[in-house]
């Protein structure tokens, strides 16, 4: 596998009124292509901001970032235009990039009805669960083909009986289109079940503390949750993070 996003020795600094406020130092971690990786780590030590350099938004005061291919960009809420119908929604980012070509389109059509929203294309966001929107936005990320997937806590608005079910949906989309994901996310066992492996960072100024890659496989997210493993790798992560 080679590296398809890369952060070599990040440090970024945001200027405020009252000063310097460090929210990354020397930063290094990669993603391989084909992998799915999750970040946690204490609450304001910057993971959003971390997502926002891999998307390029923000530039590093100093250190390299490379990325390799196109990115997509999934966010906590799913931001559906409700004016908008479903087959519309997913059509938004061919439109912006001016991907407009029948195949295109026939491939974001085709992704909607293979994840089950071939019966919802004509519908509005307000006539579909938190769950079907959110896979719905899924879907529109994916409508470009990116190679990258940066998913900045995108169950987090759910309630917690959809979160697991959206959070097995959109685990086995993306490992059954064979996309690179880096996951920011507060939940630890959202991240042991879906990432193949999880960096916890310190306390800002962010760093990478401790990687663990994860020996489940293709296991998916619910199923992991089951095994013994699961409860382990809780405890470890939980203590990392909370030392």
């Amino acid at each position: 596998m080679k590296n398809i996003l890369q952060f070599q020795s990040v440090t970024f600094i945001y200027h405020t009124p009252r000063g310097e406020l460090t929210a990354a130092k020397d930063l290094t971690f990669s993603v391989d292509e084909g992998e799915f990786v999750a970040i946690i780590g204490p609450s304001g030590c910057g993971k959003t901001t971390l997502l926002s350099l891999a998307a390029g938004l923000l530039k590093p005061s100093s250190g390299r970032i490379e990325r390799r291919g196109s990115l997509g960009y999934m966010l906590q809420k799913d931001e559906l235009f409700p004016w908008r119908t479903i087959e519309k929604n997913i059509f938004l980012p061919l439109e912006v990039q001016r991907k407009k070509d029948a195949a295109q389109r026939e491939r974001a059509l085709s992704l909607a009805k293979k994840y089950g929203l071939g019966d919802f294309l004509k519908s509005y966001p307000a006539q579909l669960s938190g769950g079907m929107r959110q896979r719905a936005a899924l879907i529109r990320t994916l409508a470009t083909d990116p190679d990258i997937l940066l998913l900045d806590e995108p169950f987090s608005a759910l309630d917690y009986q959809t979160r697991l079910n959206v959070c097995e949906d959109v685990g086995n989309i993306i490992r059954s289109e064979k996309k690179t994901a880096l996951l920011i996310t507060h939940d630890i066992s959202e991240a042991i079940s879906l990432a193949d492996r999880v960096l916890v960072l310190s306390a800002r100024p962010a760093r990478v503390a401790h990687a663990h890659p994860l020996d489940f496989g293709d296991v998916p997210p619910l199923k992991r949750r089951e095994l013994p493993a699961f409860p382990v790798w809780f405890e470890r992560l939980w203590r990392e993070l909370n030392a």
